[in-house]
């Protein structure tokens, strides 16, 4: 994918509304083509049939913000246990991200 995919969390997601995003977080919830992530607080995503997400991992979400602010799946990667990842400093990215737009995607007009 050659496209920008800036970082987010639950808190920036309605500024991205119909773009492609990049989330890490905990999975909490699976139901069927459905998940719950935890991202700075909960997000819904859209599973595709290549996702094979399991509970209480962290996973990395590449997907396009839908008009209820959930997620469509577009890839995913299983990251492990959530014990292996630090999410504050996750966070703390996805922050420096956004305070310096301007160093890692274009912001739309």
């Amino acid at each position: 994918m050659s496209e920008c995919t800036p970082r987010v969390n639950a808190p920036y997601l309605e500024q991205f509304s119909h773009q492609t995003v990049r989330i890490l977080g905990k999975v909490r919830q699976l139901r069927g083509e459905q998940a719950t992530i935890d991202a700075g607080g909960n997000i819904q995503v859209h599973l595709n049939r290549d996702a094979h997400l399991q509970l209480n991992h962290a996973v990395e979400i590449i997907g396009k913000v839908q008009n209820d602010l959930s997620v469509k799946v577009m890839a995913s990667t299983d990251m492990g246990p959530e014990a292996n990842i630090d999410f504050n400093a996750v966070d703390a990215v996805v922050d420096a991200t956004h305070r310096y737009a301007q160093i890692f995607y274009e912001k739309e007009q």
